[in-house]
């Protein structure tokens, strides 16, 4: 089916197609977060499981395990867990960035503190762990758990370079990497390995779910200037926060003379930001191509995402996931 077949959209597809199991995944989150000793602990959890998210990474996890035939249960229990972990990274970054809303509702730290927040993400973190020993398989164990860890080293990484503008593009592709697509490609990997598929194929589902991760971020940071309703945010909200993101970067490599180079210091690094300076940062984003020249880096990410995708045998499942990857890239093509 072609992306203008329908009205769904390829992870509304997915959900429907997967709906028992999805239900089976939302049943086991319920029961894993409740806490008989601490009612706060499901009451912040269920703020934001219950806020309406996509459930996309648990969805990538239940596709890959029955694209490649798995039949047992522990599917569930690994989505479970990619959501959990999801979550509590969430908790916490709302916290690190101070946010006050997340998918248009109030955060978690707003609604109760910033105590609750970084407790219940560390509540979330044990029960992933608890939910991933139950599947006893030692490699499924060590994929999640490097992926908990690279997901950390991401976010301190992304510390040290925000507002330094010698940040580099290999750089930001490493906290892309660590922030998004560690998760992606954790869930897509373990439900071929569940399944015990071939070797070759586990990698084509890692290349699928790490390719993925970083279109699906490199379009979130585009759209920040290019303006879409599908991010949920204002256009500009990365340029206020100071966030150096890959169009930033590239203009700033660009930058014919010191003039540039002053204003792009004074809005980032210095955080002297003046009316009219969003306007000029998106002229001077345009002038040098930058924009433009993450889009085709985004492009490119997608298409890797296919041709890894398209390796495996061809099935509903598989068709839909090559169709979700081009999704996420078509509001910029």
């Amino acid at each position: 089916m072609s992306l203008d077949e329908g009205t769904q959209k390829p992870h509304e597809r997915l959900a429907a197609l997967l709906a028992g199991d999805l239900d089976l995944v939302n049943a086991l989150i319920r029961q894993r977060m409740a806490s008989e000793h601490a009612p706060r602990i499901p009451e912040v959890t269920a703020h934001l499981v219950e806020a309406g998210g996509k459930r996309l990474r648990p969805l990538l996890t239940l596709a890959t395990a029955r694209m490649c035939g798995y039949e047992g249960p522990y599917h569930i229990h690994l989505a479970a867990t990619v959501e959990f972990i999801h979550t509590a990274t969430l908790l916490h970054d709302d916290v690190v960035d101070e946010s006050k809303k997340r998918r248009g509702r109030p955060t978690a730290n707003l609604l109760w503190d910033n105590k609750s927040s970084v407790l219940v993400g560390d509540y979330l973190f044990a029960r992933s762990f608890q939910l991933m020993t139950e599947t006893g398989n030692l490699r499924v164990l060590g994929i999640l758990s490097d992926a908990a860890a690279t997901i950390a080293e991401g976010e301190v990484l992304q510390l040290t370079a925000a507002q330094d503008l010698t940040t580099t593009e290999a750089i930001y592709l490493q906290v892309v990497r660590g922030k998004t697509a560690a998760l992606f490609s954790a869930a897509t990997e373990v439900g071929g390995v569940i399944a015990g598929q071939p070797e070759e194929e586990v990698q084509a589902l890692f290349d699928y779910g790490d390719a993925l991760g970083i279109a699906f971020q490199i379009v979130d940071d585009l759209l920040d200037y290019w303006g879409s309703d599908a991010t949920g945010k204002n256009v500009g909200d990365d340029f206020r926060e100071r966030k150096l993101t890959l169009p930033l970067i590239k203009a700033f490599a660009a930058a014919s003379d010191d003039e540039e180079r002053a204003f792009w210091k004074r809005v980032i690094e210095k955080g002297d930001q003046r009316e009219g300076d969003l306007e000029h940062a998106i002229a001077l984003l345009n002038q040098h191509g930058a924009l433009e020249a993450t889009r085709q880096e985004a492009l490119a990410w997608a298409g890797k995402a296919k041709a890894a995708m398209e390796s495996l045998p061809q099935s509903e499942l598989r068709d839909l996931l090559i169709d979700l990857n081009d999704y996420v890239v078509s509001r910029v093509s």
